[in-house]
């Protein structure tokens, strides 16, 4: 066990955030804390890692352990490049790295004693720096950086000249090099695209000491944790499994619980109901078998309602005026931002009732697109067209159109008089709205709570086409599964773009990936997308046959193409001949060499892993030779083995990563 939370207590004035929060993380455990927000997630954390004092309770880490921790905002002041940045965790691989440079000097001109206590250090450093993996350290920082997203171009930027997302995500980079016992992020997905998010999933879920997790993120929680502490009504409780498990585990645990509640209920009811006729029998043998059964009665520990968090309204949200079957049509669409080009000769079309996500790595100009639709940014070329009676409704997290001063429930009222309160009260519901939550003014709510009041307005409106830029921002897990159940019941037609994994897969007919500048088209989930991006990204880049419908694997229309290359050229070609199928010939040609690729990649795999066994003995050999009295006594001899040692070291370095690319 690397650390224990026992009996934590936190209030701030009268307002009580954590009673009695206790839980266990062992070594090597992958953990997560959920809870709405303002549950005290971040205040727990604050606790855990000592920048809050707890009212009572205490929390021990295991003797001798290291943790690292990310909050939230990071304010990263440094006048060093990204690179630089980094390299300062390597600090001590470098300062040995030095150390044994220097040794290898002062044996060149030293003898006897003097040369046997220098070789046994030059020994011991060697051995130190092989151990703290000194001769990939480089290799190690370059990876982390690039997979947290910075491009090779951007490691000589300045710290200090980054955005806040990015401080961030070298905040993050750093705690992963440093590799402590325990790992604390709270967040860590905000700033980070899809793949971003996957390389660091793949990180942590190999990563060889424990870690804890905050995060909205529930894909991302469903591939790394094995298990849930969920903070609820200021109390914690331990679910095993991830998060899906723990969702399932909730429901059912809820649902039993509620079940409890109303057969106590209906208990007591029934003992009061006894009571009252045997008190109006007005005898003394009734008077006092009523008075004994109050005292039972008394003695009762009455269970407390449970209360149930997402209790929407099952309304279905349906426009006033349905459109079109044709609801958007883009085509040719280009857009550069100086010399900076994003997409050339995009197109797709979409349909009434689809619910559209667009994905893409960030800067790739997804929400650039979603601006062009609504007017408010100008296409280079190309051109844009809505269908017949098609009324669109556009959500930007940054621009809500809200009143500061006015209550929930006028925000709604006003803006659409002729909804009783009835109706109000219910559309509110629907978003975790109840009670005399609708008389709250605007100012007094979250960023999330006016996100949802924002969706709200905008589902209740004359809107027929939704079009979200990434609408689950700042939305705590309840907010999130409101919004999903709210587009599954909405009969209109949505187009998003999202980072939430979980959320496309929950609510996405299609995905428009926008990736190097083109669109490919994918029917289904986020899962489905999943299982045919590799292939048909391979596919589309080699300019050779689909073998099925261009409807289900290019864009939507089928008329996306590209002015260069030969790719390019042939995506054109098939968009103009959607209406085709690719000839049996063609897939089996296409099967033939697929299987030749795959067959060449196993051979490939074969003769690097024979190589690296090869170069594994070798410095294994090169190690015995090291420790050899003949070797380490004669200066010039050692130096030349050492050296052979490094070299073979780093062609294992080399061989795996080109067997790790392989493989992959």
């Amino acid at each position: 066990m690397i650390l224990s939370v026992s009996n934590i207590s936190k209030s701030f004035g009268t307002d009580e955030v954590l009673k009695d929060i206790a839980f266990h993380i062992n070594d090597r455990e992958k953990a997560a804390i959920v809870g709405i927000n303002g549950a005290g997630k971040s205040t727990l954390f604050k606790i855990i890692v000592g920048e809050s004092t707890p009212d009572s309770g205490e929390v021990v880490f295991a003797k001798g352990s290291t943790f690292g921790y990310l909050s939230q905002h990071q304010d990263l002041v440094s006048d060093n490049t990204i690179y630089e940045e980094l390299l300062t965790t390597k600090a001590d691989v470098i300062r040995l790295e030095e150390t044994i440079r220097s040794l290898e000097l002062q044996m060149k001109h030293l003898e006897g004693e003097e040369l046997e206590k220098v070789m046994s250090d030059y020994t011991r450093a060697t051995h130190e720096f092989e151990m703290k993996n000194g001769y990939a350290y480089k290799s190690e920082v370059v990876g982390v950086l690039k997979g947290l997203g910075f491009e090779e171009e951007e490691f000589d930027k300045h710290v200090n000249k980054l955005s806040g997302g990015q401080k961030t995500r070298i905040a993050l980079g750093k705690l992963l090099l440093n590799k402590p016992d325990l790992i604390m992020l709270d967040e860590p997905t905000n700033h980070l695209d899809m793949q971003s998010i996957s390389w660091l999933e793949d990180f942590l879920a190999l990563y060889k000491g424990a870690v804890i997790v905050i995060a909205h993120d529930r894909y991302f929680l469903d591939r790394i944790v094995t298990k849930v502490i969920e903070i609820e009504h200021h109390k914690a409780r331990v679910f095993e499994g991830n998060y899906t498990a723990y969702a399932e585990k909730k429901a059912a645990l809820r649902a039993e619980e509620i079940k409890h509640y109303y057969e106590q209920q209906k208990d007591i009811k029934h003992q009061e109901e006894v009571i009252a006729k045997l008190k109006s029998f007005n005898r003394e043998k009734s008077i006092k078998r009523a008075e004994s059964r109050e005292k039972m009665l008394a003695k009762v520990e009455r269970l407390e309602k449970p209360v149930e968090e997402n209790a929407s309204m099952n309304i279905k949200l349906e426009p006033n005026i349905l459109s079109g079957n044709d609801v958007l049509a883009v085509k040719h669409l280009a857009k550069a931002f100086g010399e900076n080009r994003l997409f050339n000769d995009i197109s797709f079309e979409i349909k009434r009732g689809e619910r559209v996500a667009i994905i893409g790595a960030n800067g790739t100009g997804k929400t650039t697109i979603l601006k062009m639709i609504n007017g408010l940014l100008p296409a280079d070329s190309g051109e844009i067209v809505p269908g017949a009676k098609v009324y669109i409704g556009y959500y930007d997290q940054e621009h809500q159109v809200l009143s500061m001063e006015k209550t929930l429930f006028e925000e709604i009222s006003d803006d659409y008089p002729a909804m009783d309160n009835t109706r109000i009260r219910n559309a509110l519901a629907a978003f975790l709205f109840t009670g005399d939550d609708v008389f709250k003014q605007v100012k007094e709510l979250s960023g999330g709570e006016r996100g949802r009041v924002s969706l709200c307005k905008l589902m209740l409106s004359d809107s027929n086409f939704l079009i979200l830029d990434e609408p689950t921002n700042h939305l705590d897990m309840i907010s999130k599964e409101i919004l999903e159940n709210a587009l599954l019941s909405y009969t209109g037609t949505v187009l998003y773009v999202s980072h939430d994994r979980y959320f496309i897969n929950k609510t996405a007919t299609r995905i428009l990936d926008l990736t190097s500048g083109h669109m490919l088209s994918y029917p289904g989930n986020y899962e489905n997308y999943l299982e045919k991006r590799e292939a048909n990204e391979r596919l589309y880049l080699k300019g050779e046959g689909y073998g099925v419908k261009e409807q289900e694997l290019l864009t939507a229309a089928g008329t996306h193409t590209s002015s260069k290359g030969l790719a390019g050229e042939i995506y054109g070609r098939k968009a103009e001949e959607s209406s085709e199928k690719v000839s049996y010939k063609q897939e089996w040609q296409a099967m033939k060499e697929e299987q030749a690729r795959k067959r060449k990649r196993e051979n490939d795999l074969k003769k690097i892993e024979a190589e690296i066994e090869k170069t594994e003995k070798k410095i294994a050999e090169l190690d015995e030779l090291i420790s050899d009295e003949k070797v380490y006594t004669d200066v010039e001899k050692l130096m030349e083995v050492t050296k052979q040692r490094e070299a073979e070291n780093n062609k294992l370095i080399k061989l795996m990563e080109e067997w790790e690319a392989l493989a992959e």
